[in-house]
């Protein structure tokens, strides 16, 4: 059975930070290029941040350049968004996908509000 779970959403002043993680498991992890996309009240659902089944790269929305850094652990089948100097603007509910590198298999969490005010 195939579950992609995000953790460590919360409440954040602005220039606060917070870390989410995001385990899997019922998949080859590895397999998989992870990403997080939020989704702000009113708002599209927006690419984040991606990074590949190997963690040898990574890309990132302009708007979080500097600030977000997605990484991953193969080891623990997790992969993180660490949030730093946040922003009202960050405030979304974010979710973890897994697209495996070789098909069109996609698999979403069901998601973690992060809220960013004073």
């Amino acid at each position: 059975q195939v579950q992609v779970v995000e953790s460590g959403g919360g409440l954040v002043q602005p220039g606060g930070s917070l870390k989410l993680s995001c385990t899997a498991s019922g998949f080859t992890f590895r397999n998989y290029a992870m990403s997080w996309h939020r989704q702000g009240p009113g708002k599209e659902r927006e690419l984040v941040a991606a990074i590949t089944g190997d963690g040898g790269s990574t890309n990132y929305a302009d708007s979080v350049k500097g600030r977000f850094t997605i990484s991953r652990d193969n080891n623990k089948n997790t992969v993180y968004l660490q949030m730093n100097s946040l922003k009202p603007e960050d405030t979304a509910v974010y979710y973890c996908k897994a697209r495996h590198t070789l098909s069109t298999m996609t698999y979403w969490g069901q998601g973690t509000q992060v809220t960013v005010s004073s």
